[in-house]
């Protein structure tokens, strides 16, 4: 069978020539340009802080119209981003979604949609949390609250842009995953296993989505300095009071570093926007599966090479084929 990439695929094309699976991998950490964004509409979950507030403002500035999701307002974290984008006349509403909300998921995508008067171009998944200890010590409390933010979250959101979506034929998911979502490090309770889910989720999505003109890209940055470290800390902190030792006590030395955490050194959280911003740019069928992001290691990027390789190599001469070298041609 011959490989398709999306373009040719959408336009009912056949693409020839060999497939280089590696093409679903960006290495680039040098944002030499920065990106117009006028005329794109994104929504971005977890907005309060880190990376959703970083974006948030990036994007209006670079001239999209932004809707800024965050949970429990009113809130400081809303007025302050409700002031910003006053000052300096940005194309920015900030709407309350809490993402374990079925509810407030359908009601803010609608009010989003209908103040863009069409379908959203952009999602943005970014809301996430964490919670350290060994894998024992995750009560069935900490394991929901982290499956329902990580996983069940974005799916919710997923869902309610998607038929604008594909009315639309064009739009872009964008899901921020982690390098943990390819690689494990003991000690990270359910937060790898909550991020190689939503790798998967976003993996088979993106072939699902070929023949809707839509694409989905999944971010995969290493440590940087959010407050997802606090955030965690302080999930990890309540999980011990609440633990009764039986769980515990048998990693004292795992158990003991739990509420200490820091990370990410002096890396800037800017990297993880500017490289969304960059992905949201390219023309359509030409963005990545996966993009990396980094100033240090990548151990991921072997991973996904191979995977990409195995994908092809298991289903491109199948039925699926078209869907799955589509993603994987760039």
């Amino acid at each position: 069978m011959t490989a398709i990439n999306r373009r040719s695929l959408l336009a009912g094309a056949a693409a020839t020539g060999a497939l280089a699976a590696a093409a679903t991998v960006t290495t680039q950490d040098v944002f030499a340009a920065t990106p117009d964004l006028s005329g794109k509409s994104v929504l971005i979950t977890g907005c309060s802080t880190g990376f959703g507030r970083l974006a948030a403002e990036h994007f209006a500035r670079q001239g999209a119209k932004v809707f800024a999701t965050m949970r429990n307002l009113p809130r400081p974290e809303a007025e302050e981003l409700s002031a910003l984008a006053l000052n300096e006349n940005l194309d920015l509403q900030v709407i309350e979604i809490d993402v374990m909300s079925d509810t407030q998921v359908e009601q803010g995508v609608k009010q989003a949609i209908a103040a863009n008067g069409g379908p959203i171009d952009v999602l943005i998944n970014n809301a996430g949390i964490s919670y350290g200890g060994p894998l024992e010590i995750q009560d069935m409390a900490a394991t929901l609250h982290t499956f329902d933010t990580n996983v069940f979250g974005p799916q919710r959101m997923i869902r309610a842009v998607l038929p604008g979506m594909r009315e639309a034929k064009s739009g872009l998911i964008i899901n921020v995953s982690s390098q943990l979502g390819r690689v494990i490090a003991p000690s990270y309770g359910m937060y790898s296993p909550t991020k190689f889910a939503l790798e998967a989720l976003s993996e088979g999505l993106a072939y699902e989505l070929v023949p809707h003109g839509i694409e989905v890209t999944v971010i995969e940055p290493g440590g940087y300095p959010t407050m997802i470290w606090k955030n965690a800390n302080e999930n990890s902190v309540a999980l011990l009071e609440r633990s009764d030792g039986t769980h515990t006590s048998g990693y004292p030395a795992l158990v003991n570093q739990l509420g200490k955490r820091t990370g990410g050194g002096s890396t800037d959280p800017m990297d993880v926007p500017r490289a969304m911003a960059e992905v949201i740019a390219m023309p359509a069928g030409t963005r990545p599966l996966r993009r990396a992001v980094h100033p240090g290691s990548k151990p991921q990027l072997p991973i996904n090479e191979l995977t990409a390789k195995v994908q092809v190599d298991w289903l491109g001469q199948s039925p699926f084929g078209p869907w799955v070298n589509a993603v994987h041609s760039g």
